[in-house]
Parts: structure tokens; C-alpha cells; sequence
């Protein structure tokens, strides 16, 4: 017994998957030839002008948010005739009172209108015109200060309050 091994099978010991001339050609096609053509046909796509833009569908409405105004400027009449607090109420503030929506005293409910009426009527109109807890500001919104006034007694009145309707402001010297 030798330690070393024999080699009486020497062809097969290196035989590879490549066994006739056929099939060498077909490796060497498809091993050179095929991605030369797979490269040509990526640049091909690359230089096309035909290709969709990443984000296409949204790419108008993106940009139309993008450059929208911060904010606009309304030049209302100061000669228009004042809202009544009836009017603004059911305007402005009847979505949340009428419901009670997000803890709004709902109108007319004694009972949860007690403990703000109590405050007095200068710290309603300060949390209707700055907004308090879930409700937002309402001034400098589609009303006129003194119209939010007028429909902050108009909802407090309803609640038991004795109010008087606010005065109207004087007109801005010219």
C-alpha cells in the first residue's frame, strides 16, 4: 500500500462541463456576446427621452403645493352692515355648541355655561378671539371682533348670563 494516491482515471479527474467544440462555442456566446448586448440595450434606455419620471403623477400637484402662497390679504367693506350674534353663532359657532363637540358648553346649557359666566364677560370674549383648550381663535377670521363679541353674549345670555350687547366701536378717525 503507497501513500500516494494512483491516477488511473486522469481524464476524468479534470473534466469540466465543456465536453465538444459546440458547446465551448455556446459558452463563449453567451458569456461575451449576450451582456454586450444586454449593455447596449441599458445605455439605449438610459439615452431615451421616453422614460417616466420618478413620481410623474404627483410631480404637478407636488410643485403646486410647494409654491403656494403663505397667505393672503382680504380688504373687507368697513361700511358693511354688522352681523348680529344670532347670525354668527349659527355661522361660526354652531357646529361645536349646538353638539357640544370636544368639550364646548353646548347653548343654552345652564348648567355648563354656570362656571364660565362666572368669569365675566371680558375672559369669554379674550378665550373666544385667542382660543382656549380644543376651541381655536376666532378672531381675525371671517367676523369682525366686535361681531365674535356680539355672539359670545348672545351664547352666554342663552346660558343664564346677563349681558349687555356689546357697543359698537367708533370709526377710525381720518
Amino acid at each position: 500500500m503507497s501513500a500516494t494516491p494512483s491516477h488511473e482515471n486522469h481524464d476524468e479527474d479534470h473534466t469540466g462541463p465543456v465536453k465538444t467544440p459546440k458547446q465551448l462555442l455556446a459558452a463563449v456566446f453567451f458569456s461575451f456576446v449576450v451582456p454586450v448586448f444586454i449593455i447596449i440595450g441599458l445605455v439605449n434606455f438610459v439615452n431615451s427621452s421616453n422614460k417616466p419620471l420618478a413620481g410623474a403623477e404627483q410631480s404637478e400637484r407636488a410643485t403646486l403645493e410647494r409654491i403656494q402662497k403663505v397667505g393672503t390679504v382680504e380688504i373687507l367693506d368697513a361700511n358693511r352692515v354688522m352681523k348680529t350674534g344670532e347670525e354668527v353663532f349659527k355661522a361660526q359657532c354652531t357646529t361645536c355648541h349646538s353638539a357640544g363637540v370636544a368639550g364646548a358648553p353646548k347653548f343654552g346649557d345652564a348648567a355648563a355655561w354656570g362656571p364660565r359666566i362666572k368669569t365675566g364677560y371680558e375672559s369669554l370674549l379674550n378665550s373666544a378671539l385667542k382660543g382656549k383648550n380644543a376651541m381655536g381663535a376666532q378672531g381675525g377670521g371671517n367676523f369682525d371682533d366686535y361681531e365674535i363679541a356680539r355672539a359670545v353674549v348672545y351664547m352666554a345670555n342663552a346660558g343664564g348670563a346677563k349681558f349687555a350687547e356689546p357697543a359698537k366701536p367708533a370709526a377710525p378717525a381720518q
